[in-house]
């Protein structure tokens, strides 16, 4: 297998990670096939073992591949996996089943506050558009493909006050005709947002790698709402064929998936989990993060990315609805992403989590 690797362009390790997942999930690796040695596909690329081996391990932390000892590294995605019976969540994932919690800087949230009073002066003061503010939507599509694999334009952004408000707002864009999924165990607020806005919704079991396939397969709902990474509170994280599964559901009847993203950039591998939104080609995700848990609980500021399709109806039926987040709040946002500071935090809380889980297993 000849692998084309631009040594000039991004990390060379997530060139072969790429390559070989496109490999995988297309089938020239079919399940259970062996992968090249380590020593072998450097050589064939030109690079160290060590660089291969950082690729390899990217693909073990999603659920492509998996080491055997003395034997390599075998396929073990499948495009056909789902559609199994239900296994119990394991109890050491209930064990890790943990909300972010962040040490954000006082003194540097304190420092940029101050640099956008004096930058922008007056203009905190004016009305945000009602998608939210061009800074931060524009800084967000660029640490959005940056850092998740997510291209969109910032028209397709929108700013809001937290995750339930944008739940609500999915809802009266989708419609309350709709019948909506979501995980079980789920984060209990997601199921007293479709409760309040009187719509029907199936609740569908959790296994140890996703949604079991057999629930969803049976249900007649048409949009999915999913956090496929460690989902809350059971800390279930969906596995690369559990992912492709649930794409491949959607394929469906004009089916939707609402993913919820908030803890993924706190994943202590070398990239947080790809996204719904980024493997899918079906232009039906409709993807949420908030910096309530990257920052501060405090900091009630969401946001969602509309597939390019709901971009119009969404500014036909919704359009009128004011943002809810301050410029001012906004205005900071932008500037902790455009200057590095917020991107450094995460890395440094990743590293201290790392720290944390060695030692734990150590002891």
């Amino acid at each position: 297998m000849k692998y084309s690797i631009d040594k000039q362009k991004r990390p060379v390790y997530l060139q072969i990670y790429r390559q070989i997942r496109d490999d995988i999930t297309s089938g020239t690796f079919e399940f259970n096939s062996k992968l090249p040695s380590k020593r072998l596909l450097a050589d064939e690329v030109g690079v160290s073992t060590i660089t291969v081996e950082h690729a390899y391990s990217l693909l073990c932390d999603e659920g492509y591949i998996e080491p055997r000892e003395r034997s390599g590294y075998f396929v073990i995605f499948s495009p056909n996996d789902g559609f199994a019976e239900v296994s119990h969540i394991s109890k050491s994932l209930k064990d890790h089943a943990t909300s972010a919690h962040t040490t954000f800087s006082i003194s540097l949230l304190s420092k940029t506050m101050r640099k956008v009073l004096t930058d922008y002066n007056e203009v905190i003061l004016e009305k945000s558009p009602n998608v939210g503010c061009v800074e931060l939507r524009t800084a967000l599509k660029q640490y959005l493909a940056r850092n998740r694999g997510i291209n969109v334009e910032i028209e397709q952004i929108v700013i809001g006050s937290g995750a339930e408000y944008l739940y609500r707002l999915i809802v009266d864009l989708l419609g309350r005709d709709k019948v909506y999924a979501i995980e079980s165990p789920s984060y209990q607020k997601i199921e007293q947002v479709y409760h309040a806005a009187g719509v029907k919704y199936d609740l569908l079991p959790l296994c140890d790698d996703g949604i079991d396939g057999a629930a969803l397969a049976k249900t007649n709902a048409d949009v999915l709402h999913t956090t496929p990474y460690r989902s809350f509170p059971s800390g279930v994280t969906a596995s690369a064929s559990k992912r492709y599964e649930y794409i491949r559901w959607s394929d469906k009847s004009n089916r939707f998936i609402i993913e919820s993203d908030y803890d993924s950039e706190f994943s202590v591998y070398a990239k947080p989990t790809e996204t719904l939104f980024a493997l899918s080609d079906k232009d039906n995700v409709i993807y949420l993060n908030t910096f309530s848990k990257t920052i501060s609980p405090s900091l009630r500021v969401g946001y969602m990315v509309l597939p390019k399709r709901l971009v119009k109806p969404f500014n036909d039926k919704l359009g009128f609805y004011s943002c809810t987040v301050p410029t001012f709040e906004q205005f900071v946002l932008a500037e902790l992403i455009n200057n590095g500071d917020f991107e450094r935090h995460i890395n440094r809380e990743r590293r201290n989590k790392r720290r944390e889980m060695k030692k734990t297993q150590k002891e």
